[in-house]
């Protein structure tokens, strides 16, 4: 079955980079490990993202292991463990509440940059804010001040008819709303 490429769906108004068109969010993933120099890299480059004053607030919890992925299984919700089981890796991105009022907004990019680089390097990666986190916060030991924000399967592309018939509908990249419904110049327009 051939891959729709977001070549075919995804058209920028503007110049950017191809990589902002090449990257989305798969969800059938081929069985081959990340190696830890692969994985490492994603993280560097999340290491790298700008925060303010420099808090660096993002934390990233690994599992490779099958102990460590099905310790993470417990608490995704079924509707993202049906696929994200074939994942190679897993992360947890949460950040430090403690670090100020732009923990998230810092964690955020750092995220971006870690799924540019996992293009890059021709891996897939998919955030899910579909798990449970308190129960998250339990099986991993994580202090109350840090909030959870996604976990990110990462790895391989594979062929979307390992998938269900649903999954395999929305197993493409999606478009983008134009700018014009989302940049205002000078003050918010009411829609």
């Amino acid at each position: 079955m051939p891959k729709e490429t977001s070549e075919e769906i995804r058209k920028a108004d503007y110049d950017v980079d191809e990589i902002f068109l090449k990257r989305w969010s798969p969800r059938s993933y081929e069985d081959k490990n990340v190696s830890e120099e692969d994985l490492f890299s994603v993280l560097e480059a999340a290491r790298w993202a700008p925060s303010s004053m420099n808090k660096q607030p993002w934390r990233f919890i690994v599992a490779r292991t099958k102990e460590d992925r099905e310790k993470f299984h417990s608490f995704i919700m079924d509707a993202n463990r049906v696929w994200c089981e074939k994942a190679p890796a897993l992360v947890l991105i949460i950040s430090d509440e403690e670090q100020g009022g732009t923990h998230a907004f810092d964690t955020g990019a750092a995220w971006g940059f870690m799924s540019l680089q996992a293009a890059k390097k021709g891996m897939i990666t998919h955030a899910m804010g579909g798990f449970f986190k308190d129960q998250a916060k339990e099986a991993l030991n994580i202090p109350d001040h840090f909030t959870l924000h996604a976990v990110v399967a990462v790895g391989y592309q594979a062929d979307k008819s390992l998938l269900s018939d649903e999954l395999q509908e929305r197993e493409k990249p999606s478009d983008r709303k134009p700018l014009s419904e989302t940049v205002m110049e000078g003050t918010y327009i009411q829609s």
